[in-house]
């Protein structure tokens, strides 16, 4: 599917992340993930050609706790597809402008926990699961991943 994904307020894409991602809440106000209001933070949604949000991501300056000693870490949280179109590379457009930006801003380590369901798309987009599995209360098993992003250069 052809998607526009664009940097955005993060209110435009709390909607489909509580919907998808923690539904188990009362409201998308809720579902804010910590530091996602922080200056830092970036917001990504894929608009379709109606301009509905159908994919979300965010992005953050973050720490990896399993590789403290790299401050070029980013944190990838909120990845959410709107269920009708999973499986149409709605996804792999949201993560191909997550490396970009990632790449943009010096590149560095790209790092998520990401749910055991969604392993192998992450491992598609190049990321390496490390780590033990663990369960996170009413969203399910998780593993820690990562990748490393090169610098964009000089034409972008």
């Amino acid at each position: 599917m052809d998607v526009r994904v664009d940097i955005v307020p993060a209110e435009v894409t709390a909607p489909l992340r509580w919907r998808v991602l923690r539904p188990h809440l009362a409201s998308p106000q809720e579902a804010v993930l910590p530091g996602e209001r922080d200056p830092g933070a970036v917001h990504l949604a894929a608009l379709d050609s109606g301009g509905e949000v159908v994919g979300t991501a965010v992005l953050l300056p973050e720490r990896f706790e399993r590789m403290p000693d790299r401050a070029d870490a980013w944190r990838l949280r909120g990845m959410a597809t709107e269920g009708r179109l999973r499986g149409q590379g709605v996804g792999s457009q949201v993560v191909r402008r997550v490396i970009e930006q990632v790449a943009a801003h010096g590149g560095g380590l790209l790092w998520c926990h990401a749910r055991v369901p969604a392993q192998a798309f992450y491992e598609h987009a190049g990321f390496t699961a490390v780590g033990d599995r663990w369960e996170v209360p009413h969203l399910g098993p998780h593993i820690a991943m990562w990748r490393e992003v090169s610098a964009a250069g000089p034409s972008g």
